[in-house]
């Protein structure tokens, strides 16, 4: 028997403090104004608007400790972490409309503490041109959008530990970087030494996105229990997605990332989103949203035609 699939609910999140460039406060309103809300309401019937998280104001901060806005950050995150924890208790799928990279440190924690306190098996697929993988000590910038995969992956973050959830670290192993294309040598070295599954655009480009995500999902389907995508819009190549600060040529086109979420839905463990990096003053009439919100329609069962063979449930 198939499992039900939880109603949606939306976590707006508008903060750009891990950010360089501002602009990404106003992603959760423009994917509002793209229409998110009425294609999940077509798609799954009932769906939750929670209104937006609010934290502290931060100015361009100096850099303390490798770190730019540290102190609002933990706030920030650890007010989207119980957010996203008690959506899930409450049997529901949450979309955290972001807002830069980092806040996945703040969702992620949350999606971790309700897996581990009932021992369900957590794969995060990290759809990004980036790996985010820099640490207070590498990062050129302090900026907190390029440490997410390594504050989360780190026992002794002390980002998760001021949060509270310093048990709720993600096993590398847990995590699969897609799309990557973007990464500094420093960066590349601790990637290789920590042994984190990546599969960048050459990889995307010589097998196709098709054989990409079929290794991808199978090792998910093996472990089972529940699948949180963090999506950041600078996947996509800038010529179909410029809204962004982060673009890097050379991305997934439009129907290679659309076959990227459907796959991703056919496994039936998708349980939870993040939707980020949207800059809406560097957009074309709110072009870059709207896309989003297509992929989004993708990753909760929109397809061209239904089909029942290929696809999987889980019992």
């Amino acid at each position: 028997m198939a499992r039900q699939r939880p109603a949606p609910a939306l976590i707006g999140m508008p903060t750009d403090l891990g950010a360089s460039r501002r602009g990404c406060s106003m992603g959760p309103e423009a994917l509002r104004v793209a229409g998110i809300h009425k294609v999940l309401e077509r798609l799954c019937g009932k769906i939750e608007d929670t209104g937006d998280i609010k934290g502290p104001r931060t100015t361009l901060g100096v850099i303390s400790n490798g770190y730019r806005h540290f102190d609002a950050a933990v706030a920030w995150f650890q007010k989207l972490s119980v957010s996203v924890y008690e959506t899930l208790a409450d049997g529901q799928c949450p979309i955290v409309l972001g807002g830069d990279h980092s806040i996945a440190i703040g969702s992620i924690a949350g999606v971790s503490r309700y897996c581990r306190e009932r021992q369900i098996p957590l794969t995060v697929l990290w759809l990004d041109a980036h790996a985010d993988f820099n640490t207070p000590a590498t990062s050129p910038s302090g900026n907190l959008h390029g440490m997410p995969v390594a504050l989360l992956t780190d026992p002794d973050s002390d980002m998760l530990r001021r949060m509270g959830q310093d048990k709720m670290f993600v096993a590398v192993n847990d995590f699969q970087l897609i799309g990557i294309r973007s990464i500094d040598h420093v960066e590349k070295q601790a990637v290789l030494a920590a042994g984190l599954e990546v599969y960048d655009m050459r990889q995307i480009d010589e097998l196709g996105m098709r054989a990409v995500m079929e290794t991808v999902l199978e090792k998910a389907i093996v472990k089972g229990g529940h699948l949180h995508v963090s999506f950041d819009i600078d996947f996509l190549d800038p010529l179909i997605a410029p809204g962004t600060g982060t673009p890097v040529k050379g991305g997934p086109d439009y129907r290679e990332a659309q076959l990227c979420m459907e796959m991703i839905y056919d496994t039936g463990l998708f349980g939870s989103l993040d939707i980020v990096e949207i800059n809406p003053a560097l957009d074309i009439r709110n072009q870059t949203a709207e896309i989003a919100v297509e992929l989004t329609a993708s990753l909760f069962g929109e397809q061209i035609l239904a089909r029942h063979s290929g696809s999987r449930s889980v019992d």
